[in-house]
């Protein structure tokens, strides 16, 4: 019974070990087909050019990362305001009957794919955006607000979750002290489940950042540098999902190497986002 209990045991060790091997193992791919093509050309012109011409030799990405950002952060403003309020919403107020069926719907709408989502966008929202606020309606508007959406299962799910699994002696203690139930929550049951909310948020942030194919359809792929949310612009990921299949030579390197800088990104944002949300709490 021992031998077979340390077995098990060391299975499951070797099981959390091999996700974290293949991690390790795309990074090295990636890294190594990418960085020699950074250092070959400069960082600074490869990071910070505004040309993206690969038969001409012009390998800058700056504007696809400035549009990557206003995607991110559109999403990001649609999608945690709308996502905290459902969470809210489904833990402390919805009625039994609307909960079993409003749950199964958040639900399904992470398993909608993405092409989905992006043909919806094509369909309903760019000619929508295109004849109420100008523009060409594929932009960086209309890319932000699907990106809002498809986040919000992702957030709802594991705040939910995150807001269920507290003690409920700290609602009740905030009650008995004569907090309302809305302060009981904003003051008491949202500070302490933080660390799952931002774990939520983060989530989010990733798959907004990583989208391709839904970009691909609704934000117009322009190599250019944005102006406003109503421009067409192009992202990281786009790039590289809309030029891999045919790219060669440096064109092929360049987009290994637009995936070290997204990978860069998404550490950042991770980490910036971690950071935050423990001095807050520290404060």
């Amino acid at each position: 019974m021992r031998f077979k209990e340390r077995f098990i045991e060391k299975s499951f060790l070797l099981i959390a070990f091999s996700s974290i091997g293949i991690l390790a193992l795309i990074t090295f791919f990636i890294f190594q087909e990418g960085l020699p093509f950074i250092w070959k050309i400069g960082p600074k012109a490869f990071i910070f050019g505004e040309r993206w011409v690969p038969s001409q030799g012009s390998f800058g990405i700056f504007p696809m990362i400035v549009s990557s950002f206003w995607v991110t952060l559109g999403a990001l403003l649609l999608g945690i305001p709308f996502g905290l309020a459902c969470t809210i919403f489904l833990a402390e107020w919805t009625p039994p009957l609307v909960g079993i069926v409003m749950r199964p719907a958040i639900q399904l709408l992470a398993a909608i794919p993405s092409v989905i989502y992006g043909f919806w966008g094509l369909i309903v929202l760019v000619p929508l955006i295109r004849n109420s606020l100008g523009g060409p309606g594929l932009s960086i508007c209309a890319g932000s607000l699907v990106l809002g959406l498809m986040i919000l299962p992702t957030i709802i799910s594991i705040s939910e979750d995150s807001l269920r699994a507290l003690p409920p002696s700290y609602k009740q203690g905030a009650l008995a002290l004569g907090a309302t139930h809305w302060q009981a929550i904003w003051r008491v049951l949202i500070p302490a489940a933080r660390s799952g909310i931002v774990a939520s948020i983060v989530l989010g942030m990733g798959r907004a950042v990583g989208e391709t194919m839904a970009m691909i359809m609704i934000l117009g792929n322009a190599v250019k540098m944005p102006r406003s949310v109503l421009d067409s612009a192009r992202t990281l990921t786009t790039n590289i999902g809309i030029e891999m299949g045919y790219a060669s030579g440096d064109h092929r390197q360049a987009l290994f190497a637009t995936g070290v800088i997204l990978f860069f990104i998404i550490m950042a944002l991770n980490t910036l986002a971690i950071f935050l949300s423990r001095r807050r709490l520290r404060g």
